[in-house]
């Protein structure tokens, strides 16, 4: 049924990135390296993904490394979790996977570096504070 969907709006930036892949429904969404990068050891970088993405109203979206990020390049994401809320969406917002490398690495354009999953916002909350002696008790 089509109303089972969220529908996200994608641009490619990138000449000749491969496009986003998802094998099964409610699976993470691969993402691409859109560029080719040489990192040494202790460097951060902000890989580009060569995407801006449209979020509906009240989603956001969650980076995270692939399983195998680490033991292929050596490098590992310097926010955990990344999240893009649904402002974030200017056809010059690219999206990026910030990292740093643990050792000598090479990545090449159209790797698949990392993965992203879209869920729903967290609703508002409302903060109360409590005296410590009546714990619990709001």
């Amino acid at each position: 049924m089509i109303s089972e969907y969220t529908y996200i709006k994608v641009r490619p930036l990138v000449e000749g990135l491969k496009l986003l892949e998802q094998e099964h429904d409610g699976e993470w969404v691969d993402l691409r390296a859109a560029e080719t990068v040489s990192m040494v050891p202790n460097e951060f970088r902000r890989i580009r993904l060569g995407i801006s993405v449209v979020l509906p109203e009240g989603y956001e979206a969650h980076i995270a490394p692939r399983t195998t990020t680490f033991e292929k390049w050596g490098i590992m994401p310097t926010s955990s979790p990344y999240v893009v809320d649904n402002k974030f969406c200017d056809e010059y917002d690219e999206w990026t996977f910030p990292v740093i490398a643990m050792r000598n690495t090479k990545i090449h354009k159209n790797d698949r570096i990392c993965q992203f999953k879209v869920v729903k916002s967290q609703p508002p909350v409302y903060v109360n504070y409590v005296d410590n002696k009546k714990r619990g008790v709001v």
